[in-house]
């Protein structure tokens, strides 16, 4: 390992340390019950329920994956991904958060998103409850290893280090803090790591910009490839067995590819995915005071339009810095580290990579502990052992988050995975499933629980159809997969609740009493 690597490597080093501190400073409390190890016992204020809402979301893809589709391909299909989450994101702050922290609250003051949606409909049969618990499992499994394999990338790249090796200690480090430190630990933790992401995105940025001659010379050599600048059109890489070729130390490039109205929709429904996140929905739960939620859905929408355009932009720069450095779809993920590496000094460059460290963990954190609450509360309290201590449930949380760190460290050992398609599929996965259901709950009085459960499975088993029979015949079915199982989802709530008795006058009372002005904080 070289001085300069060394000193890369300590700095990561401190930061992780921190974040350990951290997660111990927050054991006790979180240790003092279940409500407090998965939920803080809603004491989390407007700044860290933004701020963590932020990281925990956009993961490692947003320094890694999308940096990544703009240098391959170009400005259109990132931008318009960009687009559709900026614009979820704020719409989510602005409808749902108030709505179902006043709902958590009154339906049994759910803790968990299985909760919510069994006590919302009061199902006594505990089916919305079982099959929310299994649908999170396996979409999160997936969502996890997507983030092992960030860790994997960064640490094999930066040291020169077997991928699996880096991959399974990543993997390793994740699951002790999110085990000792909770909820409290991981939305703490989640808001520093969030700050770090952003001051690393802008330094990338600036300093990359320069390097490349300033923003007109970037824009330049952008447009001197053909679709590679324009909302319209897209790159076509000339590739040879995955691998782009080059010529006279110039990348090669095909024709301009179109990209129409349809693709657009198709791409910014990545927003219509926000609305089924446990991971953000759970800090909606979790705020302190729904009065707050005006400062946090500011401070969020102001974060992720900052951190997505400079995403964006930091691929753009790194095809003038580095035209052939990168040849196949999986090695432009490391855009962001190769600029890091070549533009800062150690230390610099270090506190770089600790921002996609930081946003791996924010959102494996999640993912782990969304999972395992999904199976020790939901699953073995709800179902199998009703009367389970809160010991209990702690001690199958932690072998459930053992498990599923497991399983997605199985489904990570492909170095050659792509974090976007990992996580893509995964999102709309829990966008299908949980969002129409979500907005259904929230806003329409008539959702019945026939409705409910119809439209998540609808949801759930539409994307994995469209994903593997239909979207590969192309065409119209080319489009993403989120989009018709979202819709899907939600015409069979509509036509599954029209055609099923109204819900019974206790529902409708407490939907009446969330729609209402009257405050509900007290009942905590």
């Amino acid at each position: 390992m070289s001085g300069e690597t060394l000193q890369v490597f300590i700095t990561m080093v401190i930061y992780m340390s921190v974040v350990i501190v951290i997660g111990l400073y927050f054991a006790k409390r979180s240790n003092e019950s279940s409500d407090n190890f998965f939920l803080g016992g809603r004491t989390i204020g407007p700044w860290v329920s933004a701020l963590s809402a932020a990281s925990s979301d956009m993961s490692g893809w947003l320094l890694m994956g999308l940096p990544g589709v703009a240098y391959w391909y170009g400005l259109s299909d990132a931008v318009w991904t960009a687009i559709g989450l900026a614009a979820g994101t704020i719409i989510n702050w602005i409808w749902v958060a108030r709505r179902l922290r006043r709902y958590s609250v009154v339906a049994g003051n759910s803790i968990t998103l299985p909760e919510f949606f069994s006590n919302r409909f009061k199902d006594t049969k505990k089916i919305l409850l079982t099959l929310t618990a299994l649908w999170i499992l396996v979409f999160f499994v997936v969502y996890a290893s997507s983030c092992f394999v960030t860790v994997g990338k960064l640490f094999s790249t930066l040291f020169g280090l077997p991928y699996i090796s880096m991959m399974i200690l990543g993997a390793a480090f994740v699951l002790f803090y999110t085990t000792v430190g909770g909820f409290l630990a991981e939305t703490a933790s989640d808001t520093m790591q969030a700050s770090i992401m952003i001051l690393a995105l802008s330094m990338v940025l600036i300093v990359g910009t320069s390097a490349a001659g300033g923003m007109s010379q970037v824009i330049s050599n952008a447009k001197s490839i053909p679709g590679f600048f324009e909302f319209f059109g897209i790159a076509s890489p000339t590739v040879v067995d995955g691998v782009q070729q080059a010529q006279n130390g110039a990348p090669l490039f095909g024709g301009a590819g179109k990209y129409g109205f349809y693709t657009i929709l198709s791409t910014l429904a990545w927003g219509l995915g926000y609305f089924g996140m446990p991971h953000v929905l759970l800090r909606f739960m979790a705020i302190r005071d729904e009065k707050e939620i005006k400062v946090s859905s500011t401070i969020a929408g102001v974060w992720v339009v900052i951190s997505l355009f400079a995403a964006v932009m930091i691929g753009i720069i790194g095809r003038a810095l580095f035209p052939t450095d990168l040849t196949t779809a999986g090695a432009a993920e490391t855009i962001f580290i190769v600029s890091a590496q070549t533009l800062f000094n150690p230390i610099f460059a270090g506190l770089a990579m600790a921002g996609i460290l930081a946003a791996t963990i924010s959102s494996a954190d999640s993912y782990l502990l969304i999972g395992a609450s999904a199976f020790s509360k939901n699953i073995y309290q709800g179902l199998f052992k009703k009367d389970a201590t809160d010991k209990q449930v702690m001690i199958i949380t932690r072998i459930i988050l053992l498990t599923i760190t497991a399983i997605g460290i199985f489904i990570a050992l492909d170095e050659n995975s792509v974090i976007f398609t990992i996580v893509s599929f995964a999102w709309a996965g829990l966008g299908a499933t949980f969002g129409p259901l979500m907005l259904f709950s929230l806003f329409w009085k008539r959702t019945s629980k026939e409705g409910a459960i119809a439209g998540m499975v609808a949801g759930g088993v539409m994307v994995f159809i469209w994903k593997l029979l239909l979207r590969p015949m192309g065409g119209i079915f080319g489009v993403y997969e989120l989009l018709p199982a979202f819709i899907f989802s939600c015409l069979v709530i509509y036509f599954v609740s029209k055609v099923t008795p109204e819900p019974p006058k206790e529902i409708q009372e407490e939907f009446e009493l969330v729609q209402s002005d009257k405050s509900i904080n007290n009942i905590v």
